[in-house]
Protein backbone atom coordinates (compact mmCIF):
# COMPACT_ATOMS: atom_id res chain seq x y z
CA UNK A 1 0.00 0.00 0.00
CA UNK A 2 1.03 3.47 -0.97
CA UNK A 3 -0.34 7.10 0.34
CA UNK A 4 0.92 9.11 -2.57
CA UNK A 5 0.48 11.95 -0.67
CA UNK A 6 -1.63 14.20 1.25
CA UNK A 7 -3.82 17.24 -0.41
CA UNK A 8 -2.02 16.42 -3.79
CA UNK A 9 -3.63 19.06 -6.36
CA UNK A 10 -6.08 16.76 -7.86
CA UNK A 11 -9.83 18.35 -8.89
CA UNK A 12 -11.09 16.27 -6.12
CA UNK A 13 -9.00 18.41 -3.47
CA UNK A 14 -9.25 21.79 -5.24
CA UNK A 15 -13.20 21.16 -5.04
CA UNK A 16 -13.60 19.95 -1.68
CA UNK A 17 -11.01 22.36 -0.20
CA UNK A 18 -10.67 25.36 -2.35
CA UNK A 19 -6.91 25.06 -2.22
CA UNK A 20 -4.61 24.20 -4.97
CA UNK A 21 -2.63 21.23 -3.27
CA UNK A 22 0.84 19.55 -3.65
CA UNK A 23 2.39 19.09 -7.23
CA UNK A 24 0.49 15.88 -8.21
CA UNK A 25 3.92 14.67 -9.89
CA UNK A 26 4.36 13.99 -6.24
CA UNK A 27 1.90 10.88 -6.28
CA UNK A 28 3.12 9.80 -9.52
CA UNK A 29 6.34 9.54 -8.96
CA UNK A 30 6.37 7.64 -5.60
CA UNK A 31 4.20 5.41 -7.36
CA UNK A 32 6.92 4.86 -10.21
CA UNK A 33 9.50 4.44 -7.51
CA UNK A 34 7.28 1.75 -5.80
CA UNK A 35 6.86 -0.12 -8.88
CA UNK A 36 10.35 0.01 -10.21
CA UNK A 37 12.91 0.71 -7.99
CA UNK A 38 15.04 -1.53 -5.66
CA UNK A 39 14.28 0.64 -2.04
CA UNK A 40 10.76 -1.38 -2.98
CA UNK A 41 12.25 -4.66 -4.12
CA UNK A 42 11.08 -6.79 -1.47
CA UNK A 43 8.25 -4.21 0.91
CA UNK A 44 5.52 -6.22 -0.39
CA UNK A 45 2.90 -5.85 2.48
CA UNK A 46 4.10 -3.02 3.75
CA UNK A 47 2.53 0.26 3.77
CA UNK A 48 4.67 3.41 2.87
CA UNK A 49 3.43 7.14 3.69
CA UNK A 50 4.98 9.69 1.54
CA UNK A 51 3.78 12.30 3.70
CA UNK A 52 6.87 11.30 5.67
CA UNK A 53 8.88 9.30 3.44
CA UNK A 54 9.11 6.00 5.04
CA UNK A 55 7.93 2.69 5.73
CA UNK A 56 4.49 3.09 9.04
CA UNK A 57 1.92 1.12 10.21
CA UNK A 58 -1.31 1.81 7.87
CA UNK A 59 -4.18 3.48 9.69
CA UNK A 60 -5.56 -0.11 11.60
CA UNK A 61 -8.74 0.19 9.73
CA UNK A 62 -6.88 -0.62 6.25
CA UNK A 63 -5.92 -4.13 8.21
CA UNK A 64 -9.83 -4.61 9.65
CA UNK A 65 -10.80 -7.18 7.15
CA UNK A 66 -14.08 -6.57 8.02
CA UNK A 67 -14.34 -2.86 7.27
CA UNK A 68 -12.05 -3.60 4.11
CA UNK A 69 -14.75 -6.26 2.76
CA UNK A 70 -17.56 -3.27 3.63
CA UNK A 71 -15.89 -0.96 1.43
CA UNK A 72 -15.48 -3.71 -1.60
CA UNK A 73 -19.10 -4.37 -1.22
CA UNK A 74 -20.13 -0.79 -1.28
CA UNK A 75 -17.76 0.02 -4.41
CA UNK A 76 -19.56 -3.18 -5.82
CA UNK A 77 -22.86 -1.31 -4.91
CA UNK A 78 -21.51 1.73 -6.89
CA UNK A 79 -20.17 0.74 -9.72
CA UNK A 80 -23.17 -1.80 -10.49
CA UNK A 81 -25.56 1.51 -10.34
CA UNK A 82 -23.30 3.40 -12.66
CA UNK A 83 -23.50 0.48 -15.01
CA UNK A 84 -27.11 0.31 -15.18
CA UNK A 85 -27.04 4.34 -15.23
CA UNK A 86 -25.40 4.85 -18.36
Amino acid sequence: MVNPKSLLGSKMVKQAYGIDGADINIGANILIKAAFSDEFERASGKYFDNDTGQFASPHPDGTNLLKCNELLETLKLITASLKTAV
